[in-house]
């Protein structure tokens, strides 16, 4: 006699852990979005950590061991754990305390401990995997909540982790402060041949899993965006990084500085908001994904005193969405990711709602949140798909988030590696 374990969707979900250890476990929802595409009534069979067998609800229940789990997901949805491609786990939101302060103001034990419960959120949230682009001034203590991460001893994502970033002399902030006096800075300074090949080794040395620049910054003759390394400096960086196997991501937002990170070899624009039909299509020959981080900057708006919803769309608003018009019109392969820490961690769906609200269609907007961004970071081997043989990373919402994107929020249960989330 098979086992058969039902929760109602009303409930909250609780498992332990080892419920998935013992033998398979057989999970049956009313459609399982695997990462591309829509399967109605499949289920999945996991065993220990891996997904066995994605297959039709009669195909599974053909053959299932007598000793089998086996759980019932009524009008829910089954999707990969979902891949957050742009947080700061050492930030939290500005309109609690500004960026210049969190880097001037708070220690890093206080801003670790932050960190630790920002990670929970994340990976309670459904976001199993995220991408951290950089401690913004906590230096390298990423590696080590990483590493606390990968050990159990903390709950959160699977990380990749960037460390300190890199950014060009005088460029980068805080700024505002007498010329004579130096302060932390929000990243590594480094420039020309041999600096630049240091303190990008280094990094790695420390346990950088991606080097990430700012291939240009608010530094100009107004205080405007303007770029910061010259191209020959970029193509250094990103040759030094692909020599230890590691890719390199740039934050830019005007044309020419995005178009020396594409033409120096990065592989993912952050934010562009100020790119051209040019820069799209030079994108989109080179292979290079953008992630937008379109709730970044509406929530920054929003603290400076926009009303979302009564008061009129600042002009930066819609600007940010006829040129995101553009980039699907483009075929530039959009990440999803929120810059998140600008806004609260634990919210990170957020982006997954405003890439649809900008015009993204809810399962195109999932796909970012899955397979686009893990074949983007190469983990595709891994994590960003409902697979046989991928790691049992696994996200399920009560309803049908290929029709309502908000559904992604009505989280029912969240499975990483293997082991169901409390």
């Amino acid at each position: 006699m098979k086992k058969l374990i039902i929760f109602s969707i009303t409930l909250h979900f609780i498992f332990t852990n080892i419920l998935f250890a013992q033998q398979s476990t057989y999970l049956k929802p009313e459609r399982i979005f695997d990462g591309e595409k829509v399967l109605e009534k499949y289920g999945v069979l996991l065993k220990a950590n891996k997904i066995e067998k994605v297959a039709l609800h009669t195909d599974i229940e053909k053959n299932l061991a007598s000793d089998t789990k086996i759980i019932e997901l009524k009008n829910c949805t089954l999707l990969p754990g979902l891949i957050e491609g742009h947080t700061h786990l050492f930030l939290h939101p500005y309109n609690e305390t500004s960026w210049n302060d969190q880097v001037l103001k708070e220690s890093r034990s206080y801003r670790t401990a932050r960190a630790v419960k920002h990670a929970e959120r994340t990976l309670k949230a459904g976001f199993t995997t995220a991408r951290d682009l950089g401690t913004e001034g906590a230096e390298f203590d990423d590696v080590g909540l990483k590493r606390a991460i990968n050990e159990n001893v903390i709950l959160g994502p699977r990380l990749l982790i960037a460390t300190k970033a890199l950014v060009a002399t005088g460029s980068y902030a805080p700024k505002g402060f007498a010329s004579d006096i130096d302060v932390p800075q929000g990243a590594e300074e480094a420039d020309g041949h041999d600096d630049l090949i240091k303190k990008v080794r280094n990094q790695i040395g420390r346990g950088a899993d991606v080097i990430k620049i700012y291939a240009d910054y608010r530094w100009g003759l107004k205080g405007e965006a303007a770029p910061t390394f010259t191209l020959e400096e970029i193509k250094l960086i990103v040759s030094t990084a692909k020599s230890s196997g590691r890719p390199t991501v740039a934050h830019a937002s005007t044309a020419e500085g995005m178009k020396r990170a594409i033409l120096g070899g990065v592989e993912t624009i952050e934010h562009g908001d100020n790119g051209t039909p040019e820069i799209w299509k030079l994108m989109a020959e080179k292979n290079v994904f953008l992630c937008p981080t379109l709730a970044a900057g509406d929530a920054i708006l929003q603290y400076g005193g926009w009303k979302k919803g009564i008061d009129m769309e600042p002009e930066r608003i819609k600007q940010k969405k006829e040129t995101f018009k553009e980039i699907l019109n483009s075929g530039v392969r959009i990440c999803m990711g929120g810059d998140v820490g600008v806004f609260p961690h634990g919210d990170n769906a957020r982006e997954i709602e405003m890439l649809v609200e900008y015009g993204m269609k809810p399962i195109e907007a999932l796909k970012s949140a899955t397979s686009t961004n893990a074949d983007a970071f190469h983990i595709e081997k891994q994590v960003g798909r409902i697979k046989d043989g991928l790691l049992a990373d696994i996200l399920v919402v009560e309803g049908d988030p290929s029709k309502d994107i908000k559904s992604i929020r009505n989280i029912k249960l969240v499975i990483k590696d293997g082991q169901a989330i409390e």
